[in-house]
């Protein structure tokens, strides 16, 4: 796997971008914290507005995947996503990054990060055999956490000690080395035969969301990715309050707070590569989701004043990444070991739109929490939450996947 070039190189382009994405996920909300002076609404609205994308643009990001190569899609986001945050940069070094200029920025970067994501979730397929799936995304999920590590400790140091806009910069020069790379793939892609007159992109969504809801595995993946993107956003917002404020820490000091989850998630990554096959899918799908969800409920007990507080917040957020990563791995070759070549794009799109569709609700219900019952409280509610994705999952049959995952259905995919 690692011999071949265009697979390297989707690789290096894949953790530039996701690099410049974690970066992004922290200079926002911190300079409008920081910054702006913005408050628990505001800062929940800014994380809305960002992830608003994903429910709106998702289903037709999926359509759009299965009908074109996706070495096209994921270049022409990256330059976007650069161009978006170059102009960021600038209108801050002139003094005109204010608020409103947050909320056009976030929902710009959500809106192409939809569409990468999807990309790069089926392109793995179409550069790997089926028996590697694993390892591939182990590797590309392994470079995600590299990229958790790096993003928000550059991101927070930079908001820090030197200003929003350099920070927006530094994210824009990450997209740019991910367009540089990923635009290299030379290797053409086996996509769907299109018929002489494709399907409307309504019919290609009916189709995808036809197959995920027929799929046990699949119905199941999304119900409990809901429950967990809803009430994660919800404690992503009261956390980003509570650090700074309940806590008293500097930028810096949230960010490699943040940062911690990245050498968890790598060595979530690795795992996941081995439990499965050893324990099985669905006994490492319940017991990392409960273990990863649970240790959030540690963070509220934390105050500012003693010196456990930092060493037990890297301990919180590196626990979180460990199981939160090793969740993501397995539920990805499930996914793309039970879909046909021809549905990986819309079947990846349709679980994104029902699983993170309700973030920017959850967001908002974080805001609204913190400011009604204060950012402890609200932390405590929201991660609590977070356990109905494992209950959903040791409830259903997902939880009896074993060693082995099934083949793909026989059944031919319409054409794209």
């Amino acid at each position: 796997m690692w011999r071949d070039r265009d697979f390297r190189r989707l690789w290096v382009g894949q953790t530039a971008s996701q690099l410049g994405e974690h970066a992004c996920l922290v200079v926002l909300p911190l300079f409008a914290v920081l910054t702006l002076n913005a408050g628990a609404g505001q800062l929940g609205a800014l994380r809305a507005v960002g992830q608003a994308p994903i429910l709106l643009l998702s289903l037709f990001a999926g359509a759009w995947v299965d009908r074109w190569q996706t070495r096209t899609l994921m270049v022409l986001t990256d330059a976007g996503r650069a161009l978006a945050l170059g102009a960021a940069a600038v209108a801050g070094l002139l003094g005109g990054l204010g608020l409103p200029a947050l909320f056009v920025v976030a929902f710009a970067i959500g809106a192409l990060s939809v569409f990468f994501d999807v990309a790069y979730q089926a392109s793995s397929v179409r550069l790997v055999k089926r028996d590697q799936l694993v390892r591939a995304n182990s590797a590309l999920e392994g470079s995600r956490s590299a990229a958790q590590i790096g993003g928000p400790a550059l991101g927070g140091a930079l908001v820090s000690v030197l200003s929003a806009p350099i920070a927006a910069a530094s994210s824009a020069v990450f997209f740019t080395l991910s367009f540089l790379s990923i635009r290299r793939i030379g290797r053409r892609e086996s996509i769907p035969k299109r018929s002489e007159r494709p399907p409307r992109v309504w019919r290609r969504i009916h189709e995808g969301l036809r197959f995920v809801a027929r799929d046990t595995s699949l119905r199941t993946v999304c119900l409990a990715s809901a429950a967990f993107q809803f009430f994660f956003a919800a404690v992503m917002t009261v956390y980003l309050l509570f650090l700074p404020r309940d806590l008293h820490l500097s930028g810096t000091a949230v960010g490699l707070a943040l940062a911690a989850t990245g050498p968890g998630a790598l060595l979530g990554s690795l795992l996941a590569a081995r439990l499965p096959s050893r324990f099985g899918y669905g006994t490492v799908l319940v017991s990392a989701a409960a273990l990863g969800d649970g240790v959030f409920l540690f963070a509220p007990a934390l105050h500012g004043t003693s010196v456990v507080t930092v060493p037990a917040l890297l301990t919180v957020n590196f626990v979180f990444g460990t199981f939160s990563q090793l969740v993501n791995v397995t539920v990805m070759a499930v996914r793309q070991t039970v879909t046909p070549d021809g549905m990986q794009g819309r079947a990846a799109a349709t679980i994104n739109f029902v699983g993170m569709g309700l973030t920017p609700l959850g967001s908002l219900l974080g805001g609204f929490l913190a400011e009604v019952w204060g950012t402890r409280t609200g932390l405590l509610v929201t991660a609590a939450g977070m356990l109905l994705s494992p209950a959903l999952m040791a409830l259903s049959p997902l939880a009896r996947l074993g060693r082995t995952l099934p083949a793909p259905p026989e059944t031919p995919v319409p054409s794209a």
